[in-house]
């Protein structure tokens, strides 16, 4: 098996060309950053979209107790709180 590390070096010295070359001043994301932006943002969409259909079926009402209804007590009628 041929050694690794002078094939690994030599690429490491070709990249180190090319990050010199490139304009510090001018680095944009590019279209790999706008498609990774695009993806979350499809993503949040569907996730809050989702979020609306499922709290469109919660019932924010609250059913009364039957065991209060039985004793013939309801919260809050003594305006008192309960030790």
């Amino acid at each position: 098996m041929p050694d690794m590390s002078a094939s690994a070096s030599l690429a490491m010295t070709q990249l180190v060309t090319l990050a010199k070359e490139v304009d510090k001043d001018k680095v944009t994301p590019g279209v790999l950053g706008f498609i990774v932006f695009a993806v979350m943002a499809v993503a949040v969409w569907g996730l809050m979209k989702s979020m609306n259909r499922h709290m469109s079926k919660v019932d924010f009402k609250e059913a009364p107790d039957p065991k209060a209804e039985a004793s013939g007590e309801s919260a809050g009628a003594t305006g008192t709180a309960r030790p």
